[in-house]
């Protein structure tokens, strides 16, 4: 995934869709170079968050509001029967592979179901908020959700082999 510099002066549209393929690139950086074994090192006990943990966590949440919301399917989640978040955390037995797999399906669907959104002002329900919300609250949801990752990112891949950078 290349990692693209957003935009200074650009369309509210291509800023955010810039913006979250900026993030999703940055996790994949993150995870270059490294062993299956070094993607599920988890971060300290009794914590299961590994950078393979976070992968797999992120194809949920991309599924989740694209595919889900906006989308309006109806899908069992990847790695729960019991539509828990928290259960892609443990890649305890998963590889690079499989993980970033489901991932990079997930967000070609999110990318796919976004670009063919009349507007940002397309909304959807959601229901843990019991409302509608729009587009451009959902990209800048997952803009958040990508940012916060990507610093539990940052420690993790710098516990494993002191690599650093933004």
């Amino acid at each position: 995934m290349e990692r693209i510099t957003p935009p200074l002066a650009a369309g509210e549209r291509e800023t955010l869709r810039t913006y979250l393929d900026y993030h999703r690139a940055t996790l994949a950086w993150k995870c270059e170079g490294l062993t299956d074994e070094e993607l599920r090192r988890a971060s300290m006990p009794p914590s299961t968050l590994s950078l393979l943990g976070l992968v797999r966590h992120m194809a949920e949440v991309e599924r989740h509001w694209f595919r889900r919301v906006l989308g309006g399917g109806e899908l069992p989640h990847l790695w729960s029967d019991s539509h828990d978040f928290q259960a892609a955390y443990d890649a305890s037995g998963s590889t690079r592979a499989e993980a970033f797999a489901a991932w990079e399906a997930e967000v070609a669907h999110a990318r796919r179901i976004e670009a063919e959104a009349e507007s940002l002002d397309v909304t959807a329900y959601v229901p843990s908020w019991k409302e509608e919300a729009s587009l451009r609250l959902l990209m800048l949801h997952l803009i958040h959700e990508y940012a916060r990752h990507n610093g539990h990112a940052d420690f993790l891949r710098e516990a494993i082999d002191g690599v650093t950078g933004a």
